[in-house]
């Protein structure tokens, strides 16, 4: 729109405000939707985006926008995602827009630094220092910074050598862009199942414009180089499409990061929490630009503003970790097949335990199912028995049952590895008193320490919070009388190093294992066979290939069937799947071994009998039953606050302005099993519905019928995974 004519903009701000705010565009001056703009807000200026240009009537008096910042515009496709994200999650659009805007720095140009190369030329004087640069610069070019490294001098050294022409500067940028991916580079060879499920997504590739698929492939099926063919279809069919992989854990991307490398030439940007602040700038501004053709990140990709965003697919999509309880509440699968919808993108979702949404959906017909029913190159699913603890007890002290530890044995013996699963961090649970009972709990929860043996410390994995253990009870005085109660990961490593000695014994969970380089090592060592006996929690579970690990025992396979949990049977059959899925590969046939009090459970003994549809079918049943998802809706309202009386209070008038609606039941207030975090009380509220009801629209007409003081905070969850 010309800037000619008396025009408004209206600019929406990334805090949570309710709508966009109109401005004047000043003479001269073309903004169009999607520019980033500084405007006045309030007594100061604030950067937004513009939502919308119309003509200004005049009818009243409009504040001027003050600059256009530049860098790369959010696409129509991306506001209308954020527009659409915002009601479904009963959010201010400008909370969502703050989780698109994630680096602001990448909206200005890269900044550049200085490089030096060798010239060649020769100099009279060549001090040993000199030398020593010089040798350095052999390697390669670097900043005088870097190179002042190598050679352990200083940076004077090397401006010296560029002065004297044995070096020469260039500037180069410092976010180079990602190297482009080539999809006509082949492939692994598919068998022909795999060749089956690949033209099947390529043919949807070449439909265009939104579909959905599961691809739904039991553990070592070759999943990811069936969705690899999917991408290379999109990517050679639009010389500007990008495709967006999503990944339920950090500790992931580095082996799919080397996969996408082997299978494209070039590696995918990768995007997730622990980027620097330089990376994140990179990958954001080449993502908008449309530059980056393929990211790999955790869920917070979702959010990316893509310039030509054709294909989206999630891996793992089953993964409780794509869930997001505090602060912004959504999950990234559910968003991913919805910004794939609005961006007219294919969406791929992928999992050997596929979610029950995301299997209803595809019986429905609204997600082309694709399936993989048996694993790549000839092996086989692991064998897969129950351990009946009640028959067969560990000893007093210990928790590996005589069963598994001669399993391990006879596994080691043959010099395979073991991994022995338990999905609980630390090395004990709880700490209690043996003189008076006092329980070490955190003073900023209602939740009992995690000792820590390797740190010393006693750790609230809900807060952070941390103390080192004490040598007396702060209750009693007693001193020497804490003693830990049940077992997590270090525990059970010292007993695996007890039980085999001379074995190479390793703890991997995220407390071990801290960042991606981390991770890689740890994955990198078991692959080599550096590594005998693994003991791991979630994080060892999740896509990772070790050719010589045989078996896999299963500590505690009841551990996620207590609470209240609507999906701790499916949550339980899932992660016990992907935990025996790394036992055994095609020319090492794998064993996995579940010990469980309660072996009559039905996902435990579908489990056991390889049985999938039996354990979905009458899981299906009680929750259509039941009305809970997929077969009905549910949303949650958290609300905390500093004093339990005036919440008490709050929560009593938040029950009574709930709206009256036909297939809608409201529970609560209740007491939450995490009644304070952080010295806040909590009280939350439970919303369940008929599946053709629109829940989002329900909970955002009872938001507006309340106002609550500053001191209460109110969280609305869409369709809940988090019940603490």
């Amino acid at each position: 729109m010309s800037a000619e004519l008396s025009v408004k903009a209206s600019v929406l701000f990334p805090m949570p405000l309710p709508e966009p705010f109109d401005y004047a565009v000043p003479p001269g001056v073309d903004v169009r939707p999607g520019d980033h703009v500084v405007a006045p807000l309030g007594k100061r200026a604030a950067a937004g985006v513009v939502w919308a240009v119309s003509a200004d009537d005049g009818s009243r008096p409009l504040k001027s926008i003050e600059a256009v910042i530049g860098g790369p515009p959010l696409t129509e496709a991306t506001r209308r995602f954020v527009d659409w994200s915002a009601r479904y999650l009963v959010e201010p659009p400008g909370v969502i827009l703050r989780a698109v805007l994630r680096s602001p720095g990448a909206l200005r140009r890269s900044p550049s630094e200085t490089v030096f190369h060798l010239t060649g030329a020769m100099i009279a004087r060549l001090t040993p220092a000199r030398r020593a640069v010089l040798d350095a610069a052999a390697s390669g070019p670097a900043t005088a910074a870097e190179l002042g490294r190598r050679a352990g001098v200083s940076t004077s050294v090397v401006t010296g050598l560029a002065q004297a022409g044995a070096l020469r500067g260039e500037d180069i940028a410092v976010d180079p862009p990602f190297d482009a991916p080539d999809p006509e580079q082949p492939g692994l060879a598919l068998t022909d199942l795999q060749a089956g499920a690949s033209a099947a997504l390529r043919r949807m590739a070449a439909a265009g414009g939104y579909q959905a698929a599961l691809l739904d492939g039991v553990t070592g099926s070759g999943k990811t180089e069936v969705y690899f063919e999917a991408a290379a279809e999109i990517l050679r069919r639009e010389p500007h499409a990008q495709v967006l992989v999503l990944l339920p854990e950090i500790a992931l991307t580095q082996a799919v990061t080397r996969r996408f490398e082997a299978r494209f030439g070039a590696q995918p940007a990768v995007w997730h929490s622990g980027l620097s602040d330089k990376a994140r700038r990179r990958v954001w501004r080449e993502a908008a630009s449309g530059r980056a053709r393929i990211v790999a990140g955790a869920r917070s990709a979702v959010f990316l503003p893509f310039a030509h965003l054709r294909c989206i697919i999630v891996d793992e999509e089953h993964d409780p970790t794509y869930k997001q309880d505090e602060m912004l509440a959504y999950n990234a699968r559910d968003l991913a097949v919805a910004r794939a919808k609005i961006a007219g993108a294919m969406c791929v979702l992928a999992s050997a335990t596929p979610s029950m949404e995301s299997l209803v959906n595809a019986e429905g017909g609204r997600y082309v199912h694709v399936r993989l029913p048996a694993r790549a190159a000839g092996a086989v699913l692991p064998e897969i028995e129950l351990v009946d603890l009640r028959e067969h007890p560990p000893e007093t002290g210990e928790w590996i049952s005589p069963l598994l530890a001669r399993a391990a044995a006879d596994t080691l013996a043959r010099g395979e590895q073991v991994m022995f699963y338990l999905n609980r961090r630390g090395y004990a649970p709880l700490v209690l008193c043996k003189a008076c009972g006092h329980k070490m709990k955190s003073p900023e929860a209602d939740r009992y320490l995690v000792e820590h043996r390797y740190t010393g410390r006693l750790v609230c994995h809900v807060t952070g919070f941390s103390m080192p253990r004490p040598d007396a009870c702060p209750a009693c005085g007693a001193r020497d009388s804490l003693i830990s109660v049940g077992p997590g990961v270090e525990r059970l490593a010292e007993e695996a190093m007890r039980r085999f000695p001379g074995q190479r014994v390793e703890v991997f969970s995220s407390d071990t294992a801290q960042g991606p380089d981390a991770v890689r090592d740890m994955v990198a060592r078991m692959e080599r066979g550096e590594i005998d006996i693994l003991v791991g929690t979630q994080i060892a579970a999740k896509g990772h290939n070790f050719p010589r690990l045989t078996l896999v025992g299963v500590v505690d396979a009841d551990l996620g069937l207590a609470g209240a949990d609507l999906r701790a049977g499916e949550r339980t059959y899932q992660t016990l799947v992907q935990a025996a899925g790394r036992a055994g590969r095609a020319d090492r046939p794998g064993r996995a071994l579940l010990q469980t009090w309660n072996p009559e459970h039905e996902a435990l003994q579908a489990l056991a009998a390889g049985d999938r549809e039996a354990f979905l079918d009458a899981e299906r049943s009680v929750r259509e039953m039941l009305r809970l998802p997929p077969f009905g809706r549910l949303a949650a309202m958290i609300l905390s606050g500093p004093d339990p009386e005036a919440l008490e209070t709050i929560a009593r008038a938040i029950a009574a302005a709930a709206p009256l609606a036909d297939g809608v039941e409201v529970f609560g207030p209740a007491d939450p099993p995490l009644g304070v975090v952080r010295g806040r009380w909590r009280k939350r509220f439970l919303v369940q519905a008929d599946r053709q009801v629109d829940i989002s629209a329900y909970m955002r007409a009872w938001t507006q019928r309340f106002r609550t003081p500053p001191s209460i905070r109110v969280n609305v969850d869409i369709e809940p995974y988090s019940f603490l």
